[in-house]
């Protein structure tokens, strides 16, 4: 046998012990394109029927994008608010904003859901934000995603992909990195590694990595001049996965992901009505430290067995999530303890301790046909099964820090809650022909509920009642595809999801549960590649009906969930990409979403045709990348981009208190310098020009509902950084 065949055999051989999807995987990334399993097998994103944007990890890296709001601006349609730390956020796709507590977009690790699906536990206001450093790709689908990825995804859906080990190949990855940012009181600074090691060469590897990042305080306190860049914050994050490949068909993944974040404080600021901030302009006006911290645990094992006409995929994952809160509640009770008093009491200060638990468990089967045939189909069942709890409790200080004992506990809640949901479902695509297919899919989900409301404490009635609720849902998508050309598609969809509703709270004359919401979608796009992919589009026209929206309504002086009114979602999103010269990458992105209600919703003050809140009419970004070679086996690159966002409410439009975020707009800068093909020196800019843009606005109101001050999320004032990286 002579040499070239002797090659030619051993990369047969190599391919013939790869998995399915990692085949495919690799013929995708050869070709240049992207890929991607939103529809929970391999394809390049161009051919998949949804509006997708993906982030990649080595761009998270080399633009040093930290948390979810470094990046939501380049893509179209998304937006985070920020609480005041990376995890305290909410994110809307596509004008869909949460009007009560629990998430409207879905949030994917891999082949798994996390964070909650219930009422109680505030999924909606706490996401998980992974550091990026261990990442492959974020892939973000827009619109409902509730056939394959069942419930609380009516907005649509954030998936993190993570690295896999590699069966071949040593690899050993680190960095260290220091930042400033303006104002802050100290630097910041980074470190990470991660180790890739086979075992047995194409049957059996482990990696593993870990980092720490610790974020310096900008913003002080005009009430407590203890709390100097008191919205400091460390975050910590390991992960361990083992992949395992005894023969060609079979393959076997584990891994666990350990992640941890405490926070001394916020990064709000506050502002009188009149819209003026406090003290020296980036200052909150809290008494005591508002603290938050957040454990995560994640356990997975994947299996997947290629029967050759059809691969069996089991999904099982364990997750356990704890949070702890602190909130300065003294401008919404402190403010009362005259009232409740008869004056005998002065203002005082009510720390606010908020704490989240989380356990879930989850178990997916699907059977899916290979890829590439005339006619693809998935068939498959999901479980999960949570454990949730929501520990409230309310203390009374007067202004030295004393307890006033005749109102301590002002309030003690506990709100404990299970969630079991059983689904089946089928996705399939059929060719007509060479030019149209058409792709549908179909599920149907039953969820039951538990959970006990106990209260106590000066302000709040004693409790201790059980309530319980049931639901099934079905849910569909129906998507034709026509294929001008092999690199040009034109679409259509129609999808619908579903947010669960839940068990109310216990109070006279109130419906014992909530009723899920429901979204549906109608869509057309456009993806396509011209002039040998030197120019890439990605557009698409939606219309989204939200009917059923769950709500927070006040009964009596006690806030429960109530089912009220419609609203609408319509727009446009798209991206440009262009390559006019080899390593330079022009992009731009942009959106225009007009979400509002379609008709009156009391509970919320809502009236028909308000506006929604958390939602910029119009979002977009430029960027320009050119990488290129500097000789000797160096290169370089470089990188800027400038993304804008215009005001959103905090509230629905007609709410008295509603407040309006100064629209934003961005400069960033990155470049790199790679020695040897090992060593990388990287800088980066963030907010370059210091825009003082906001990402939230809210009116905070007191304990009688009468406003009280302003709570500002700044764009985080300009960022820069370095880092040196190595790769063997």
């Amino acid at each position: 046998m002579n040499k070239g065949l002797l090659v030619a055999a051993s990369m047969v051989a190599v391919i013939a012990a790869m998995p399915v999807q990692a085949q495919e995987a690799g013929a995708i990334e050869a070709a240049g394109e992207i890929v991607v399993t939103a529809q929970k097998r391999v394809q390049n994103v161009q051919d998949v029927p949804i509006s997708i944007s993906v982030v990649s990890g080595e761009e998270l890296q080399e633009q040093g994008s930290a948390s979810l709001v470094d990046y939501a601006g380049y893509v179209p349609g998304m937006n985070v608010s920020n609480g005041g730390t990376p995890g305290q956020t909410t994110i809307t796709l596509r004008g869909v904003a949460p009007l009560n507590a629990s998430q409207t977009v879905g949030i994917y690790l891999d082949d798994a859901p996390v964070g909650s699906s219930a009422l109680y536990n505030r999924a909606g206001q706490f996401t998980i934000d992974l550091m990026p450093y261990d990442l492959e790709r974020i892939e973000v689908l827009k619109g409902p995603q509730g056939t394959l990825y069942g419930a609380s995804s009516i907005g649509g859906l954030v998936k993190y992909v993570t690295v896999q080990p590699d069966t071949r190949e040593f690899k050993v990855r680190a960095g260290v990195e220091g930042f400033t940012i303006k104002d802050a009181g100290s630097l910041g600074w980074g470190g990470q590694v991660y180790v890739n090691a086979p075992i047995a060469t194409d049957t059996l590897a482990i990696s593993g990595s870990f980092a720490w990042r610790k974020t310096p305080g900008w913003v002080d306190s005009v009430n407590n001049a203890a709390l100097k860049d008191q919205n400091d914050y460390e975050q910590r994050g390991g992960r361990a996965a083992l992949l395992w490949q005894p023969t060609p068909e079979l393959s076997v993944k584990l891994a666990g992901i350990w992640q941890s974040l405490d926070s001394d404080g916020n990064g709000l600021y506050a502002a009188d009505l009149d819209g003026n901030r406090l003290g020296n302009g980036h200052s909150f006006n809290n008494y005591v430290p508002e603290s938050y911290d957040v454990d995560l645990d994640y356990y997975s094992a994947t299996i997947d067995y290629d029967f050759g006409a059809a691969t069996l995929t089991s999904a099982t994952t364990y997750s356990k999530t704890q949070s702890r809160q602190v909130q300065d509640a003294s401008y919404a009770f402190g403010v009362l303890f005259p009232l409740l008093t008869g004056g005998a009491i002065d203002p005082g200060i009510t720390p606010f301790s908020l704490d989240l638990g989380l356990k879930k468990w989850t178990q997916e089967v699907r059977l899916a046909s290979p890829s590439g045939g005339r006619f693809e189909w998935m068939i498959g069942g999901f479980f999960t099964d949570e454990e949730t709890s929501n520990a409230q409790l309310v203390r009374s200080f007067d202004m030295d820090g004393n307890v006033i004992a005749p109102l301590d506990p002002l309030a003690i809640v506990g709100l404990p809650a299970t969630y079991k949901e059983y689904a089946i479902f089928g996705n399939a695509t059929f060719k007509l022909s060479e030019q149209f297919e058409v792709t549908g899919g179909l599920r149907w989900a039953r969820n039951e509920q538990t959970f006990t409301q106990i209260s106590s404490g000066a302000i709040v009635p004693s409790a201790n009642d059980p309530g319980e609720s049931a639901e099934s849902v079905w849910t569909f998508s129906v998507s034709p595809q026509f294929h001008i050309n092999e690199d040009a598609m034109l679409y259509a969809r129609v999808a619908t999801g579903y947010r669960p509703g839940g068990p109310n709270v216990i109070v006279p004359n109130v419906p014992p549960s909530v009723d899920a919401d429901r979204m549906t979608n109608y869509e057309v796009g456009l993806k396509a590649d011209f002039a040998d992919r030197m120019v890439s589009v990605d557009a698409a026209f939606f219309w989204m009906d939200w009917t059923d929206i769950q709500v927070t309504r006040a009964f009596g002086g006690v806030s429960g969930g109530a089912n009220g009114g419609k609203a609408t979602s319509k727009g446009f999103e798209g991206s440009l990409a262009l390559r006019p010269a080899p390593g330079l990458t022009i992009s731009a992105t942009g959106s225009y979403t007009d979400a509002s209600l379609s008709e009156d919703v009391p509970d919320i003050s809502g009236l028909d045709g308000d506006r929604l809140p958390a939602v910029p009419k119009f979002s977009g970004a430029l960027r320009a990348d050119y990488a290129f070679e500097l000789g000797g086996g160096n290169r370089g690159s470089f990188g800027a981009g400038i993304r804008h966002a215009s005001n959103r409410l905090s509230l629905v439009e007609s709410d008295p208190l509603v407040a309006r975020a100064k629209a934003y707009t961005s400069v960033d800068l990155n470049a790199s310098v790679t020695f040897d093909d090992h060593w990388t020196l990287r800088a980066y800019a963030r907010n370059l020009l210091d825009n003082k843009g906001e990402m939230a606005r809210s009116t905070l109101a007191d304990g009688i509902n009468q406003p009280s001050f302003l709570a500002i999320s700044p764009l985080q004032p300009r960022t820069i950084g370095v880092a040196l990286d190595m790769a063997f």
